[in-house]
C-alpha cells in the first residue's frame, strides 16, 4: 500500500495528530530543505483530508438535524463513497 492510500485511510484524529507533528518538526528549524518540502507536501495532503472529514461530518449533522425537524432522512454518502 502506498503512502497516499495509507493517508486516505487515517481517521480524522490520527491525521490531525500527524499534521501537528509535521508542523512542530517544521517549526523546529532543524529540518533539511528536501525533507522540509516533503513534509510540506504531506502536511497539505493531511490538511485536505482533515477538511474533507470535517465537511462530511457537517453534512451528516445537517442531515440528522433535518431528520429531527421532521424532514425525511436521506442515507449519508460522501464523495469517497463511504
Amino acid at each position: 500500500m502506498d503512502a497516499e492510500n495509507q493517508t486516505a485511510k487515517l481517521t480524522f484524529e490520527a491525521a490531525l495528530a500527524k499534521l501537528e507533528s509535521i508542523v512542530e518538526s517544521m517549526e523546529s528549524g532543524d529540518v533539511p530543505l528536501a525533507e522540509l518540502l516533503a513534509q510540506f507536501e504531506e502536511g497539505n495532503k493531511l490538511l485536505q483530508l482533515c477538511e474533507s472529514r470535517l465537511k462530511d461530518a457537517e453534512i451528516k449533522i445537517e442531515q440528522l438535524r433535518k431528520q429531527k425537524d421532521g424532514v425525511a432522512f436521506v442515507p449519508f454518502e460522501t464523495e469517497r463513497g463511504n
